[in-house]
């Protein structure tokens, strides 16, 4: 069973998107493409904290967490050790905290705008690629990068939308 949690801190996020239902999309879109497809049918209940805030807290979580200061589009940050995935089944309590997934709407739109694609559109990328880092994927090499990218492109085209990395 999946949780999907959204915290909507930001007025800066645009109105007249359901965002608790994009999120819970893209989180479940990632899982299914991913090896670890099962999470969504076994009894442990999975769950995941997608947060929608603004730049200013994103920059400070960047700085602090990874030493770089400025905001980034998306952060992930898993509760879950890579080679512990495997056997989340087994917990005692039927609880998995697989993380927390964090978005910064001023990136997020500027990006959006980029890519000529709606914000709700790009977010639904981010938060797939960020459910993906939660899940152990990374992009650190080349193979790595094309392998995750692949993946993304594979979740993002499930729910109708199209491949990011095409233009």
């Amino acid at each position: 069973m999946l949780d999907v949690a959204l915290i909507n801190e930001g007025n800066e996020w645009p109105t007249g998107v359901d965002w608790e239902s994009l999120a819970e999309r893209a989180v479940v879109s990632a899982i299914r493409h991913s090896l670890y497809a099962d999470y969504e049918t076994q009894p442990v209940s999975y769950e995941v904290a997608v947060k929608l805030t603004g730049n200013t807290e994103v920059q400070t979580l960047n700085r602090d967490y990874r030493q770089k200061d400025k905001p980034t589009n998306v952060l992930s940050f898993p509760m879950v050790q890579t080679d512990l995935l495997e056997t989340m089944a087994n917990t005692d309590d039927g609880e998995v905290l697989l993380g927390d997934i964090v978005l910064a709407a001023g990136v997020c739109t500027s990006e959006a705008q980029d890519k000529g694609v709606s914000v709700a559109d790009h977010a639904t990328h981010l938060i797939v690629h960020g459910m993906l880092h939660l899940l152990g994927y990374d992009h650190m090499d080349e193979i790595d990068a094309e392998a995750m990218e692949a993946l993304e492109i594979r979740a993002l085209a499930s729910m109708g939308l199209a491949d990011p990395y095409s233009s």
